[in-house]
């Protein structure tokens, strides 16, 4: 009590202007889209950055970003209600000028900061009430009735904001009509971070997922396919899984035989995974969120020069015949998959110039040097 009085009694009149602060209790502190591009991005352009998580790792300096631990959670149950109340108090004690949020349930740390007369940037990266529909550990009414309450909720902090960052044009859409400061960086990879400098030639007969897995990620379909396959391709699988049920089911399919599964990797590890495949999955299952979504690992795949196998969603696909850098399937039908990884190994040359293609339009469009530049010119406006 006696560490949130005290940080009531702070402003934005005493705090330091170019002092940023970033709160997750949720992400890890090296976080592709937090560490890796924004917070490094704002320290190289002169900023002082902080960056409060709750991982359990301790306190570090980093690459010009101090990162402040205020201990993991112990369930979800004990991060709703205590976690959220740790990260907002150390991030308040700080007493930055800007903080920008990267939870939802963050979002009532949010009003508190705007209550000391804080500049808080919200940085929407999925549209969280539809995310809720795919929420299956919850029955239909239960989910609709939570989707609309954090809507509403949602809108009426993100309205006491003084900006929202979005990651894709479809959420931007969304917060415009709630807050009219709202910029659209997208979460396109760092240009040149994970393009290997051996060639098609070390290719292997494998391709790759690399990320989150479990059922609504395709993982069921994916293995599936492998069984399918004409050739003697393996599937290189990078990620935990976040459903042990599911896990031991895939684990019991014909096709886990011809799966490599890597688990947790670092950034180097994933440019080795992509370095010997000859294509990367993007298999999402249909739902409201993934069907707008920008996946980080499509471009992540494209930046590393090889072929993307991805659901046949029309943004997707736009995308992917746009550039000529991959194959659509549906993602409910794995002998599509099969067929698709197939044809990627049995014409290389075709599937290395998809490569190519899809390198070049990440080199010219897809990348983190332009969206940085949006993200520096808000701030530079929040600052002044």
């Amino acid at each position: 009590m006696k560490s949130f009085l005290n940080c009531r009694q702070l402003s934005l009149s005493d705090s330091d202007k170019r002092h940023i602060c970033h709160l997750t209790s949720v992400h890890p502190r090296y976080d592709t889209r937090i560490f890796l591009k924004e917070c490094r991005s704002l320290a190289r352009a002169g900023y002082k950055v902080s960056l409060v998580v709750a991982d359990g790792n301790g306190d570090e300096f980093r690459e010009g970003v101090t990162i402040y631990d205020v201990g993991p959670a112990k369930n979800r149950l004990d991060r709703m209600a205590n976690t959220t109340k740790r990260v907002f108090i150390k991030a308040a004690s700080l007493n930055a000028g800007i903080y920008h949020l990267h939870d939802p349930e963050l979002l009532s740390a949010g009003l508190k900061l705007k209550n000391l007369r804080k500049k808080v940037i919200f940085d929407s990266h999925e549209d969280v009430p539809k995310q809720i529909f795919s929420k299956f550990y919850l029955n239909r009414p239960s989910r609709w009735l939570a989707a609309q309450v954090l809507a509403v909720y949602e809108a009426l902090a993100c309205r006491r904001f003084d900006a929202i960052v979005a990651t894709t044009p479809f959420i931007r859409e969304k917060f415009l009509g709630i807050n009219p400061l709202t910029v659209e960086v997208c979460n396109f990879p760092i240009p040149g971070e994970l393009q290997a400098a051996s060639g098609w030639h070390s290719k292997q007969q494998a391709v790759c997922y690399v990320g989150g897995i479990d059922e609504n990620r395709g993982i069921r379909e994916m293995v599936l396919a492998m069984s399918m396959l004409k050739c003697g391709a393996r599937l290189q699988l990078g990620g935990l899984f976040s459903e042990p049920e599911t896990e031991a089911e895939v684990k019991g399919y014909a096709g886990w035989s011809r799966v490599d599964a890597l688990g947790y990797l670092d950034r180097a590890g994933v440019r080795d995974v992509l370095a010997r495949s000859v294509g990367g999955m993007v298999t999402l299952m249909s739902t409201p969120n993934h069907n707008i979504a920008l996946p980080i690992k499509m471009f992540e795949y494209m930046s590393a020069g090889i072929p993307v196998i991805a659901s046949h969603f029309p943004l997707w696909r736009d995308i992917i015949k746009k550039n000529d850098c991959g194959i659509c399937v549906d993602p409910y039908k794995p002998s599509e998959i099969a067929s698709a990884i197939d044809f990627l190994i049995s014409h290389p040359d075709k599937a290395e110039q998809m490569g190519k293609n899809g390198l070049l339009a990440v080199q010219n469009r897809y990348n983190w040097s332009i969206e940085e530049e949006k993200l520096l010119s808000l701030y530079q406006r929040l600052s002044a």
